[in-house]
Order: C-alpha cells, then structure tokens, then sequence
C-alpha cells in the first residue's frame, strides 16, 4: 500500500487508472475525485496512469473507483 502521512491530519495516496491519454482526461478524472469529502488534493499524469490523491484520512477505494468510473475511466488499484 502507498498510503502515507504528509503531515499531521494528511494521508497521501497513489492510485493508477486505465485510460486516461490527455489534459482533458486528468480534468475529469481529478474533478470527480476532488469531489469526495476529505479530499485536499488530486494530481492526475495521464501519461504515467497515476492519481496521487490527498486527503484527511486513508480513503475508502470503492468510494475512489466509483469517482473514476463517473469520469469515464477504470481504477486499476493502488500504484
């Protein structure tokens, strides 16, 4: 697992997705994982495959596989 704390209150995670081949791409793919509560911060590298998420605490990968499934794309799991 690559779930790590930052810093006090932050859990740092790395997800890869399937799919994702442009800016537009890692628009979608961060709104809809912004939008889960707790999240601080997403950065999406389409070229790479990898999500690195930010967030108050370890989140829920079914609730993260959902988000990126509303995007259009597939979560494959934890990078």
């Amino acid at each position: 697992m690559t779930a790590h704390t930052d810093t006090p209150g932050s859990v740092t995670t790395v997800f890869k997705v399937s799919g994702m081949s442009c800016g537009h791409c890692e628009g979608a793919v961060s709104g809809e994982i912004s939008e889960i509560p707790g999240v601080s911060s997403v950065q999406a590298v389409a070229s790479s495959g990898e999500v690195t998420v930010v967030s108050a605490d370890a989140l829920d990968e079914e609730a993260v596989r959902a988000a990126v499934d509303e995007a259009g794309f597939e979560l494959v799991g934890r990078a």
